[in-house]
């Protein structure tokens, strides 16, 4: 039988610390899927003040006023039933998901679009926010060949 003996710097310990904490941070992100948070490659979805929710919703091309027209609190059902599914399949195509907040109180807030295409007046946009932070928005244009959309500004035609 053999015994080997080896003495290790203290210096080796903290690289091979430093190794083992990379190792789990890879295995993290390889688990998650490589994706980014939802989001991830806009702006902050931090939008705690109405002046980080006007600068959200301007980085994606849109002009608001400056104060929201409506700031209420709503709470999501238990369950994702009509009409909430349908508007979440709008949520999930632009990154956001309601899931996570079935039965939690969100915070929205109503601004007036000043620069819809083709339609000066009579569209909205909405955000919802769960403490201080945008999971779900939508445009809203109401009036004749009204609609419901996602947040993204509309391409030219």
């Amino acid at each position: 039988m053999f015994i080997v003996t080896a003495k290790v710097p203290k210096r080796r310990y903290f690289l091979l610390g430093a190794l083992a904490i990379l190792a789990v941070l890879i295995a993290v992100l390889a688990l998650r899927g490589g994706r980014a948070a939802p989001g991830a490659d806009e702006p902050s979805l931090r939008a705690e003040t109405n002046e980080q929710r006007v600068a959200y919703l301007e980085s994606l091309g849109w002009e608001v006023d400056a104060e929201p027209i409506e700031a209420l609190s709503l709470t999501l059902p238990d369950e994702l039933v009509e009409p909430y599914r349908s508007y979440n399949e709008i949520q999930l195509k632009q990154g956001f998901d309601l899931t996570p907040y079935l039965g939690e109180t969100l915070e929205r807030y109503t601004y007036c679009v000043n620069n819809y295409p083709d339609r000066p007046r009579g569209c909205q946009a909405d955000l919802y926010l769960h403490d201080g932070t945008i999971v779900a928005g939508d445009i809203v244009c109401t009036g004749a060949n009204g609609f419901i959309a996602a947040l993204e500004f509309p391409a030219d035609e």
